[in-house]
């Protein structure tokens, strides 16, 4: 593969959870969330993107949404369980998103806000169509996903390199 070839990454928030009395890290999702995690799947193989990488948190809620929404897919991507996704900041997730090998031409981050959305709209230089609007006036609820797309080595994702060419989010 060409490094000039464009990447695609998707950034996915997980599905609405639930509040029992357990840890933050250990909330699992609610009814909810298992029917929009699921559509949200349907929704990310309607894109007809190849996923080569899922790079998800260790979190309950992201892993009960990955679970449902791979589910979808026509062919699961490897799935690497990432702690560093959990309470990450923007900044943290590019540099988790620098070390993708360049192999890999199309991950999906399944992660949290307000990271997720911060990530968007920092690597969003651009946007096509109305996608951005509907992103700033939805901002980015559960079970959410905007798709990027870049050029160049996984190393030169940083803010403003990426287009952002879709946005979906449950009731859109």
């Amino acid at each position: 593969m060409s490094v000039a070839e464009p990447r695609r990454i998707v950034l996915f928030r997980h599905a609405k959870a639930d509040w029992p009395q357990v840890t933050d890290h250990e909330r699992p999702l609610a009814e909810r969330g298992r029917t929009d995690a699921a559509v949200a799947g349907r929704k990310l193989a309607d894109t007809g993107i190849p996923f080569d990488l899922a790079l998800c948190s260790t979190a309950v809620r992201t892993r009960e949404t990955w679970k449902l929404a791979v589910h979808e897919f026509p062919h699961r991507p490897k799935t690497v369980y990432e702690e560093r996704i959990y309470e990450a900041s923007p900044g943290e997730l590019i540099a988790l998103l620098n070390e993708n090998p360049d192999d890999v031409q199309n991950a999906v981050l399944i992660g949290h806000n307000p990271g997720v959305q911060g990530l968007a709209e920092i690597l969003a230089g651009s946007s096509e169509g109305d996608a951005g609007e509907r992103m700033n006036r939805r901002g980015f609820p559960a079970a959410a996903f905007a798709v990027l797309s870049f050029e160049g080595p996984w190393k030169g994702l940083e803010p403003g390199v990426a287009t952002l060419l879709d946005y979906w989010a449950p009731t859109e």
